[in-house]
């Protein structure tokens, strides 16, 4: 099953899983973490690389901004697009490895979930940079490798159970921030556990967020893009 297959197959599991008593919380959390450090600002033109579903951005067209959806998977963009109705959103088929955009396109960048796909990470950082206006912030989020969430993912893999991340690359923050000679900032969220009570993990991921804990399921870098002189 090539990559496009096995995202069409995906887009309706993956939005019930995010109307789930604990996915609505992690929506919530990933999402104010990705705002937080993306910063969308009205009328900016920001790239969603790897958009999915736009889980993630609706919440964000809502402040203003313009986005670019882009995605592998035709059915992805589709319920990316439904849920945009009326929003400044529009939809590009396409691999992140090869962006289909001049240089400097963007206000800012941004891909979330969609690095656990790709192999060659660093490739797909570079090219969100090249895309990316002088000035501009590069923001990704992917999957943890210091989390008990990737353990628990590996030892489903390792018994042959079928699922969507079974062939998924988890990285470090560490690892993240090699992929610029820049210096960025890297935090993480979800120090809770999926089966957790959605009140409880609350306070676990107070605790997690006043500890600054690097261990938490996600994870999201952002680098700023120098300006010329």
């Amino acid at each position: 099953m090539t990559e496009t297959q096995l995202f069409d197959e995906w887009p309706e599991r993956y939005d019930q899983w995010f109307t789930t008593p604990i996915g609505k919380l992690i929506k919530e959390i990933e999402g104010e973490l990705i705002h937080e450090l993306l910063d969308p600002r009205p009328e900016e033109n920001i790239l969603d690389a790897g958009c999915g579903t736009g889980i993630f951005t609706l919440d964000f067209l809502a402040g203003g901004a313009q986005f670019m959806g882009l995605d592998i998977s035709h059915q992805m963009l589709k319920y990316a697009v439904e849920k945009a109705t009326g929003y400044p959103f529009f939809k590009i088929q396409g691999d992140m490895l090869y962006l289909p955009f001049k240089d400097n396109s963007f206000d800012k960048s941004v891909s979330i979930t969609a690095l656990e796909f790709i192999a060659d990470a660093k490739s797909a950082v570079d090219e969100l940079f090249r895309v990316t206006h002088p000035g501009g912030y590069v923001v990704i989020a992917t999957l943890n490798s210091f989390s008990p969430w990737a353990a628990r993912r590996k030892a489903k893999t390792q018994k042959g159970q079928k699922h969507i991340f079974e062939n998924a690359f988890y990285r470090a923050p560490y690892e993240l921030l090699t992929y610029s000679h820049l210096k960025g900032v890297a935090k993480t969220a979800i120090h809770f556990q999926k089966n957790d009570n959605p009140e409880e993990a609350i306070q676990i991921e107070q605790l997690g967020e006043s500890k600054k804990l690097d261990t938490g399921a996600f994870v999201a870098v952002r680098w700023e893009k120098p300006r010329l002189i």
